[in-house]
């Protein structure tokens, strides 16, 4: 049986070889415009969309059938309403565990760019100046990982072998502590926030996207954090007020932030006068810390799997975070 698909084009183009390759599937890429796939799934009749990380609030969820479903191409899955989805009969689903090893190489990456300092030698050197200064050694040094899941795991476990840094877990959910300090990757772990990052050099957020981490790192927590500190940003925008961290930024509370992600995307400031860009301790990518060969083809593998799961009657086996109440309820 073949069953006709719908893929944002950015998602496509990153694992064309593996969707063009599923013999089950006839693939259509859109631009990820809502009007544009509402409209595509409904010529097409397609029982499935594949999603990135744009958000979604409109004329997507009537397009699907009853039965539907909105596969995220990735983990978070922020960008799509589970409320509208479960109302409107459709599944959601996303794909853990294949990232979680080039996150956490990114967010590795960033740490050690900020500390070094990298982004601005590297513009210095393009032009033409040669402006030395010393920067920061890791070793002995502490990071606090906000958010101890899998690629919070991965991290704590890179920076402490292979860095010697001392890695402070903060979790939310106590009931995990025990197992954490138990596994070796962490030398501490507490749920408070201010605890974990007044004691750090490096702070690292891993925590998922939600109404509870919204602005989590505002200026309160700034105030927390230790004078020169780096703060690290690889899990969502949202998580950081971006106006106060560019107060702490240029007031000197901060040493320096590296960041993958924004509260808008592409990165334009919130505030006028506030632009991160403008700032030399800062370094910025362009939401890719997934965006490796190997992750992507995971990614895709995934998504099409867990379609092919519920399209085939096995729902319960697939990656899911919203179903029809029918089926969450049974």
């Amino acid at each position: 049986m073949t069953w006709s698909l719908v893929v944002t084009e950015p998602e496509y183009r990153k694992a064309e070889a593996v969707f063009d390759g599923a013999a089950d599937f006839t693939v259509c890429s859109v631009p990820p415009d809502e009007m544009l796939l509402a409209e595509r799934i409904r010529t097409m009749a397609a029982p499935a969309v594949v999603l990135g990380v744009e958000t979604y609030r409109g004329p997507l969820y009537a397009a699907l059938p009853a039965g539907g479903i909105l596969a995220r191409f990735g983990v978070g899955h922020d960008g799509v309403d589970k409320i509208k989805a479960t109302a409107a009969g459709l599944f959601v689903t996303n794909t853990p565990g294949v990232l979680d090893d080039a996150v956490a190489e990114h967010a590795l990456a960033l740490i050690l760019a900020a500390a070094k300092d990298i982004a601005e030698f590297a513009s210095k050197v393009r032009a033409g100046e040669w402006r030395p200064h010393s920067t920061l050694e890791l070793r002995g040094k502490t990071l606090a990982v906000i958010g101890c899941g899998a690629i919070g795991r991965r991290l704590a476990r890179a920076a402490r072998a292979g860095l010697g840094m001392r890695v402070v877990g903060c979790e939310v959910r106590t009931e995990l502590h025990a197992a954490l300090r138990r596994s070796g990757d962490f030398d501490d772990v507490t749920a408070e926030l201010a605890q974990a990052i007044g004691q750090a050099e490096v702070v690292s957020l891993h925590v998922p996207a939600n109404a509870d981490t919204r602005h989590l790192i505002d200026a309160r927590a700034l105030d927390a954090f230790r004078p020169g500190a780096i703060l690290i940003n690889t899990a969502r925008g949202m998580i950081v007020d971006e106006d106060a961290l560019y107060d702490s930024l240029t007031t000197g509370r901060l040493g320096a932030a590296a960041l993958d992600v924004f509260e808008t995307e592409p990165y334009t400031p919130r505030t006028p006068g506030k632009d991160l860009r403008a700032l030399p301790n800062v370094t910025l990518t362009p939401h890719i810390a997934s965006n490796t060969t190997a992750a992507c083809r995971r990614m895709a593998e995934r998504a099409l799997e867990n379609i092919r799961l519920i399209l085939t009657g096995h729902p319960e086996e697939a990656d899911l975070v919203a179903s029809p109440a029918q089926i969450g309820q049974g």
